[in-house]
């Protein structure tokens, strides 16, 4: 039977830059200024991206944070 969950995968930055982000990619949003590196993936918030030198990790929120944790963090999306 297929699953319908979401998966983790990774976006390569073209400037291979965190630094300037989320205005080098335009469908990210910064979850927090207090959570440095962490963005919302596109307009929803079930996917969370994580700025790792080069690249973004981006996995479903219960994956990112465990489903104890997830519910409980902050997610205005708009």
């Amino acid at each position: 039977m297929p699953s319908n969950r979401l998966s983790c995968y990774r976006k390569i930055l073209k400037d291979r830059n965190c630094h300037n982000l989320p205005e080098g990619v335009a469908d990210l949003t910064q979850m927090d200024v207090n959570v440095h590196d962490h963005f919302w993936d596109r307009n929803g918030c079930e996917m969370i991206c994580y700025c790792n030198f080069s690249e973004l990790l981006c996995c479903p929120r219960d994956i990112f944070f465990g489903p104890k944790i997830s519910f409980v963090i902050p997610c205005n999306n708009h």
